[in-house]
């Protein structure tokens, strides 16, 4: 299995448009040993053929120049052969509305991220200008499905991830378990396992489970510290308030990732304010010495 990580930033990116934190003043100035990022997505394949998305970035026209293994190998045509929704966050789905050039797609979404995304949704209707231009596929908690056709050896399982609903949707209906969800990816041909976790607000028991047995695992590396945002003067809410576990403390997300066994453990999702993007930071030290990697902009990973 192959695995390029796309995009590694939380939603707006780094350096964020509109935002002048620390951090993104001095990478935009070059007083910052830190390397900009776009926001996360990650492109996964049996092959090398045929590639699957776990989610689409709003960069997501982009991200696939930035990799010609997506690459058109025809006059119309795409190597992506599906993406993987993993929430309804815009910088999880916003992407699909520039892939509207009259080709089909194929997404994989809980029953939930599709409603979301589709219904009252009137900017989906250019996803709509033929019959069958986007196929969705549903992903039932706990239950496996094959990406791509009955011989391809990627099957996904997806399951609940504490979370949120999106902030477009707050308000408009009840939370569900099928809101924000970690999918574990198994090549049946190579005999491996990814987890894709990149949004948690929390860690629970059923991470510990589903985690313990998997090569690799991307994670929530969202916020280093709890009070990131209020301490920066460039928010007002905490990391608990946006449903992503802080990577530090002694219950952070880190903590966690370091008693796990697999070979490669990586935060992805990383916000433009945190201290894991300074490269000679302690945070990215720490992280570093406890055997946790922080994913980057074309970072790839063979398993």
């Amino acid at each position: 299995m192959r695995i390029r990580v796309l995009g590694s930033a939380a939603g707006g990116g780094f350096p964020q448009w509109n935002c002048g934190c620390p951090n993104c003043t001095g990478l935009r100035s070059g007083s910052l040993r830190a390397t900009a990022r776009r926001q996360e997505s990650v492109a996964v394949s049996a092959d090398g053929r045929g590639w699957f998305l776990l989610n689409a970035s709003p960069e997501i026209r982009e991200q696939i120049e930035s990799f010609p293994p997506l690459w058109p190998r025809g006059l119309r045509d795409s190597p992506i052969e599906g993406i993987v929704l993993t929430n309804g966050d815009l910088d999880h789905g916003l992407g699909l509305l520039s892939l509207r050039e009259s080709y089909p797609i194929t997404v994989y979404a809980t029953e939930a991220v599709r409603r979301g995304f589709t219904e009252g949704n009137v900017l989906y209707r250019t996803l709509e200008r033929f019959d069958g231009q986007v196929t969705w596929k549903q992903l039932a908690l706990g239950a496996k499905r094959t990406l791509g056709g009955d011989e391809s050896p990627l099957e996904v399982t997806s399951f609940a991830v504490p979370g949120k609903r999106p902030v477009h949707l707050e308000g408009r209906g009840p939370a569900s378990d099928e809101d924000n969800i970690g999918l574990l990816i198994r090549d049946n041909s190579a005999h491996r396992v990814v987890a894709y976790v990149p949004a948690a607000a929390a860690w629970t028991p059923t991470l510990d489970r589903l985690l313990a047995s998997v090569d690799a695992v991307f994670f929530d590396g969202t916020f280093w510290s709890s009070a990131e945002l209020i301490s920066a003067g460039v928010g007002t809410k905490r990391a608990e308030d946006m449903a992503h576990l802080p990577v530090g403390g002694p219950m952070g997300g880190l903590a966690h990732l370091s008693r796990l066994p697999a070979a490669r453990r990586i935060l992805i999702h990383i916000n433009n304010t945190n201290p894991l993007l300074r490269h000679d930071g302690p945070e990215r030290a720490e992280a570093i010495d406890a055997g946790i990697e922080i994913a980057f902009d074309g970072m790839e990973i063979v398993l």
